[in-house]
């Protein structure tokens, strides 16, 4: 917390270009000096690159992850003219929006959540609220805390029984839920998927959460795309407004099939954007794959 107060620190009082000359020592550092995310970041690249990565892949994949870190201090304090967004998929959340419901949005540990909230403050009526498990609640309102932003994204804590009954109130008054789909915790049901070539598995509980309560859902990113620039995704992913309880599974089962679908298709197009430092697909080094 102390390294992240001064880190945010530096951010305000150097400004955004000259405080990222800091960004690319991390990423240089972590690149060579943290060998178990080194090695599982290169499996990662050379299922997504469908080639052995070079250093300079390293490289850049840590200093993407630390830049949206970096420019989470700005979006925070809704410094949003610092910034340069596309948006795909713009009707569509512009019409859920005017329909008055809330849906969940469905994410992955891709680019910047963050960014959404640039969306949000522009799109009149567009509440976003996050759902995560309760370490990383923890974790978030700690980093919260130090960066201390004019915007405090509201978070509900999983794990606890009052956390769905919040989550239905909240998309009850036309709030949208974000949630995290592509993490593991602990024993939770899994759907196995191939994924970039080889086996993977997924977390069944954030679908079939939507399913239950029969809610659209969006797969959502914000990718990072170099300088000031990012790029927002917004795709309908699944309805389970009308989905009964006989076909909710097979629904759950297809839902977290396109999810991987959709997420192969951006770490294919926007390989650095996917912070992926750990054993996903536990089977050791993967042979290159087709090139995107």
């Amino acid at each position: 917390m102390t390294l992240l107060r001064i880190m945010a620190a530096a951010s305000h009082l150097l400004g955004r270009a000259p405080s990222r000359v800091l960004l690319h020592l991390i990423a240089i550092y972590f690149a060579l000096f943290a060998p178990t995310a080194r090695r599982h970041a290169r499996n990662y690249l050379r299922r997504a690159l469908g080639r052995e990565p070079r250093f300079t892949d390293r490289y850049r994949h840590v200093l993407t992850f630390a830049s949206t870190i970096h420019d989470r201090v700005y979006l925070l304090d809704k410094c949003f003219d610092q910034f340069a967004f596309s948006i795909e998929g713009e009707e569509l959340m512009r019409t859920m929006v005017a329909g008055g419901e809330g849906a969940f949005l469905m994410g992955a540990h891709m680019g910047s959540f963050d960014v959404t909230h640039a969306f949000g403050v522009h799109q009149p009526g567009l509440n976003i609220v996050m759902a995560m498990y309760e370490d990383n609640a923890r974790k978030i309102n700690a980093m919260l805390a130090a960066l201390r932003p004019i915007m405090k994204p509201e978070v509900i804590s999983l794990g606890h029984i009052e956390a769905m009954l919040k989550v239905r109130q909240r998309l009850d008054e036309g709030a949208f839920v974000g949630i995290l789909g592509d993490r593991t915790l602990g024993d939770e049901p899994l759907q196995e998927v191939n994924f970039l070539g080889s086996p993977a598995y997924f977390p069944v509980g954030p679908m079939r959460a939507a399913a239950l309560l029969r809610r659209r859902t969006v797969f959502m990113l914000g990718l990072y795309r170099g300088g000031n620039r990012y790029h927002l995704v917004f795709e309908l992913l699944a309805d389970f407004s009308s989905v009964g309880r006989a076909q909710r599974a097979a629904a759950v089962e297809q839902a977290i099939t396109r999810y991987a679908a959709l997420l192969e298709k951006y770490c294919r197009s926007d390989p650095y954007n996917w912070f992926n430092f750990f054993d996903f697909w536990r089977d050791g080094p993967a042979r290159p794959s087709h090139s995107p």
